[in-house]
């Protein structure tokens, strides 16, 4: 009972924000309520804030006891949602999938059945000896993403 209340306070929450989404929501069986939110547009803390809200005011301490803990999704996590890697496009993701492959470059394109990495790789000539450098692109369907990341650099 408790649970299912938990969760329709956060779809009655998420439906009011339609720009956000739900990344997880575990209830551990100490009670501890963990969420965590992502946003079109990033989630700042107030969101957090608003979310946590909309979940604690609903749920009465003396019928059960919990904590809770909001939280966005952090960069070092991977990509869950389709709606994450829309907006990561320009930015370098590495990616593993099903087949064991492993893909890293830039975020080209998006749609709802698969997305797209640009990369440049160094190839030998077609003619002669040496190398040559060669843009790539590959297309991978999210149904074989067996994992996807943010890939940090600092310049």
């Amino acid at each position: 009972m408790f649970e299912k209340k938990v969760h329709e306070l956060l779809e009655n929450a998420l439906a009011e924000r339609p720009d956000f989404f739900l990344i997880s929501c575990q209830i551990k069986p100490s009670n501890t309520i963990e969420v965590i939110i992502d946003g079109d547009n990033g989630v700042l803390v107030d969101d957090c804030i608003a979310f946590s809200r909309a979940i604690e005011h609903n749920l009465d301490r003396e019928e059960e006891d919990f904590a809770l803990q909001v939280m966005s999704a952090g960069v070092t996590e991977g990509l869950v949602h389709q709606r994450q890697y829309k907006k990561n496009l320009g930015r370098t993701l590495a990616v593993k999938t099903i087949a064991n492959e492993d893909f890293e470059g830039e975020l080209t394109k998006v749609n709802e059945n698969e997305f797209s990495l640009k990369w440049k790789a160094r190839e030998p000539k077609p003619v002669g000896k040496g190398k040559i450098t060669v843009e790539k692109v590959h297309s991978i369907p999210f149904s074989e993403v067996k994992k996807a990341n943010v890939v940090i650099k600092f310049n």
